[in-house]
């Protein structure tokens, strides 16, 4: 059995998903949606419109499969934190890891006005928002199933790991909304610490 050689083809299609995922997100923010067109997508990552079909149905599924593939590199490292790590810690972070996968991400450069209008005008897009929806809930059950694996519980009967991962994406979309709502755009990684830190204190009343 090729393994090594499974191995690298899996990697190597992922690579390619995500690819394809941010050169939309790229072109949507600079055109807006309806200006963009598949064939656009496909030069801009140098393959075939048809292998794009392979990857995604719609512009909207590719636009939202960054949101899922950076819940799973964070399920991902949060599998990978130490055992006895209290668990607002650990989320905390697996997300400030997950959210600088990719370079040249919007989460990891300081954006100018222009590319943060086109930003809000693409999570705004009526048309995204189903998209964004499933890709929220496929997120929460990347969540939950790592949360249950660090806590010896099950994701499909109990209940706390259920809780955490929808706590977890609750606070993702409140951490985005503030990122893109604030002028300048404050800190991806302070806003992280801030909000996880709040929840790890049993997210108390301001003063």
């Amino acid at each position: 059995m090729d393994i090594d050689g499974g191995g690298l083809r899996e990697r190597k299609k992922r690579e390619t998903r995500i690819a394809l995922s941010w050169a939309t997100i790229r072109l949507t923010v600079e055109r807006g949606l309806d200006n963009v067109r598949v064939e656009d997508i496909a030069a801009e990552v140098g393959v075939s419109t048809r292998t794009f079909s392979n990857y995604f149905a719609t512009k909207g599924e590719a636009i939202a499969a960054r949101h899922f593939e950076r819940a799973r590199s964070i399920a991902e490292q949060l599998r990978n934190r130490p055992a006895g790590e209290p668990i607002w810690t650990a989320v905390t972070e697996a997300a400030l890891a997950g959210f600088a996968l990719g370079a040249g991400s919007p989460e990891t450069f300081a954006p100018d006005e222009q590319w943060l209008s086109g930003i809000r005008l693409m999570v705004a897009e009526p048309a995204l928002q189903s998209e964004f929806a499933k890709a929220g809930a496929a997120a929460e059950a990347e969540f939950a199933a790592a949360v249950a694996d660090r806590t010896g519980t099950d994701a499909a009967k109990d209940l706390y790991p259920r809780l955490v991962a929808a706590t977890v994406v609750a606070a993702f979309n409140v951490v985005i909304q503030q990122w893109l709502g604030t002028e300048p755009p404050s800190s991806m990684a302070e806003l992280l610490r801030d909000v996880f830190g709040r929840l790890a204190a049993g997210l108390p009343a301001p003063h």
